[in-house]
């Protein structure tokens, strides 16, 4: 156990990484995010979660630095820190100038873990704002994860891996990976708990890290499944904890590792007390039964010209509005290329 005693999972060659992470992706970013940051690592956290697209690298980077000099942390060294590669640089030629570009933002000479955003590529230099669905180009997979094995190769990332790959996707890129990603970082909790590509990433050695593990609830593309479940609150109830420590510690006790979202200093200490009590197996069972449904279904890409306008979850502005029947069919033709 860490401190703040999070535990820490060992990944496919043996490397530690704590089981709770926070994350940075936020339709508002506030401006003394830094300093929220570096309150979270007094609190305990050691595996941050950020992306070149969230726009929170820099503070990030600017946390690590103060928590540095603060004495909070002896050195860089004790924290997990994770990027990802956008859509716009999934391409062999850039990903290394991408990586290079974060560790920058970062202040970092290294990643801990470096993921593959999304299956998907579209033409350098679009940002979620400005592409359009004809800015979605084919994306050579194959490709772009060799040079993100080189990046693991020249010690820039300690482990590389994924983001949002489907079990059909993660398969092929197992084919040709020399090296396996070691992390599929997907949604996951209580109402879509990822029964079958669990299983893929278990028999592969891929341990899967969950996103969105409350539901998101208040994003445009989130849902209250999670934090007004029946079921949860029950169980909450009745171990006097809430629905979130709930939710949380299903995921744990579901082998996988957790990214949760919370700035709210109050919020963040209490996601931490999650790991010192146990789920029964009338709980699991309860939880089991919930009704499943993905929240996330790439309706951010559909305009009415199709998979195009900002991704709003990215807090970049809002989609015009389709159609029903454009907007129920694209969204089906999205779903069905990124997930299947």
């Amino acid at each position: 156990m860490g401190k703040g005693s999070i535990p820490l999972v060992n990944l496919s060659s043996g490397q530690a990484m704590p089981v709770l992470g926070l994350g940075t992706v936020s339709t508002s970013i506030p401006s003394d995010l830094a300093t929220t940051l570096t309150d979270a690592i007094e609190a305990g956290y050691r595996h941050f979660d950020t992306a070149s697209i969230y726009g929170t690298e820099q503070a990030l980077g600017r946390a690590i630095a103060e928590a540095i000099r603060q004495g909070l942390l002896a050195s860089r060294d004790e924290l997990f820190v994770t990027s990802k590669l956008w859509c716009s640089d999934a391409d062999s030629q850039l990903v290394l100038p991408a990586l290079q570009k974060s560790l920058k933002n970062l202040g970092l000479d290294y990643l801990d873990l470096y993921l593959v955003h999304w299956p998907v590529r579209v033409k350098p230099g679009k940002m979620p704002n400005n592409f359009t669905k004809e800015d979605i180009i084919p994306f050579d997979m194959k490709s772009t994860w060799e040079e993100i094995e080189q990046c693991c190769r020249l010690g820039l990332a300690k482990y590389i891996g994924v983001s949002n790959f489907s079990s059909k996707k993660l398969s092929q890129l197992l084919e040709h990976a020399t090296i396996p990603p070691a992390v599929n970082q997907v949604e996951m909790n209580t109402s879509w708990d990822q029964r079958k590509l669990r299983e893929l990433c278990r028999e592969r050695g891929v341990y899967v890290t969950a996103w969105s593990p409350l539901g998101a609830n208040g994003a445009p593309w989130g849902s209250p499944s999670v934090m007004q479940s029946p079921v949860l609150k029950e169980i909450a109830t009745t171990k006097e904890k809430t629905v979130a420590q709930v939710a949380l510690r299903w995921l744990y006790e579901q082998g996988v590792s957790i990214v949760v979202k919370s700035y709210n200093k109050e919020r963040m200490k209490e996601n931490l007390k999650t790991f010192d009590w146990e789920l029964d197996e009338d709980d699991l069972k309860m939880i089991h039964n919930i009704p499943q449904k993905m929240s996330y279904l790439g309706e951010e890409f559909v305009s009415e010209d199709g998979l195009s306008r900002p991704l709003r979850n990215y807090g970049m502005g809002k989609c015009k509005q389709p159609s029903p029947i454009k907007h129920k069919f694209f969204v089906f033709l999205f779903t069905f290329f990124l997930f299947q």
